[in-house]
């Protein structure tokens, strides 16, 4: 049997974690430019940085400052590297509200693009837990409200295309995590007046290149990516192996992690990349990702070969 490595496993044996990431602290290992790649939202020409943040299972924890010290760093990096969109759910737990708490806590809550989403049924119920979820995270308007997994979808995308009316959400959306979901939301973004859509995506996982990306584009709605690590397997898929010279030379790839979502953001339909994470070290290698040169269409398909020759 292949054993599984982390991806902290895999970054103690490439000599990149403790040291070689605190320098002042948390200094990025790879060149940039100014700031982080941006791309439009097609509905309105706003433009959000490329690489954002995941909040599912992380985010999940108590109020006690062993808890929450990690993530309070995680935020502050992000904003300090250029991140900017957090994305959420009330499935995920108690994350919602440390989102709120931690952001007010290290006074950067206005520097941060706000997604959540509603997940349950009947419209009354999608109400009051759109507004409890405003409470928790603190704000009088939603960057982004999106139906997760399009739990009772026509319901709530009537609420939210009123509330967006009303501005008390600036965008709406959909969401799902599974392959099998791609023909629906297809068909949502070709017939609905949504600014978002949410789905998995990635080296290995690429059933949303056949046709949901091209659609997303054709019609003109914004692309978000969960999954993009394919819960961190994609990182024991390469083992102890070192990134190939060639994606650091030409693509200034320097981590696993930085192959897999340059990979993803070198489609030009994706708009920003979610990758979760509670550990501070890889929150900044994960901004990393938006900062230098994307593949090609040659490079993506020689990445796409070196993944599948392991």
């Amino acid at each position: 049997m292949e054993s599984r490595i982390t991806r902290r496993e895999l970054l103690k044996r490439l000599g990149v974690t403790g040291i070689g990431l605190m320098v002042q602290p948390f200094q990025p290992l790879f060149s940039r430019e100014t700031t982080m790649r941006r791309r439009k939202i097609p509905s309105s020409g706003e433009e959000i940085p490329v690489v954002g943040l995941g909040t599912w299972i992380q985010f999940d924890v108590g109020k006690s400052e062993s808890e929450r010290r990690p993530l309070r760093e995680v935020l502050r990096l992000m904003a300090k590297e250029g991140g900017k969109v957090i994305d959420s759910s009330p499935m995920y737990g108690r994350a919602e509200t440390v989102i709120g708490d931690l952001t007010a806590d290290l006074g950067i809550a206005d520097e941060f693009f706000y997604a959540t989403k509603v997940w349950t049924t009947g419209r009354q119920a999608g109400i009051s837990q759109m507004e409890t979820s405003m409470r928790r995270m603190r704000r009088d308007t939603i960057d982004l409200m999106q139906v997760h997994n399009l739990l009772d979808w026509q319901t709530h995308l009537l609420t939210l295309k009123d509330w967006r009316e009303q501005g008390r959400i600036r965008y709406i959306g959909v969401t799902h995590h599974t392959v099998s979901s791609h023909s629906r939301l297809e068909e949502i973004v070709k017939t609905e007046d949504i600014d978002f859509v949410q789905f998995n995506y990635s080296i290995r996982t690429r059933s949303a290149e056949r046709n949901l990306l091209n659609t997303a584009r054709e019609h003109g709605v914004a692309v978000l990516v969960n999954e993009p690590y394919e819960g961190g397997s994609l990182f024991g898929a390469v083992g102890g192996r070192k990134v190939p010279t060639w994606a650091e030379r030409e693509y200034d790839i320097n981590s696993w992690g930085q192959f897999f979502l340059k990979y993803i953001l070198s489609h030009p339909a994706v708009t920003c990349v979610i990758p979760g994470t509670s550990n501070p070290e890889h929150l900044v290698d994960n901004m990393g990702a938006g900062y230098g040169r994307l593949p090609d269409e040659e490079g993506r398909e020689r990445m796409v070969d070196f993944m599948e020759d392991l």
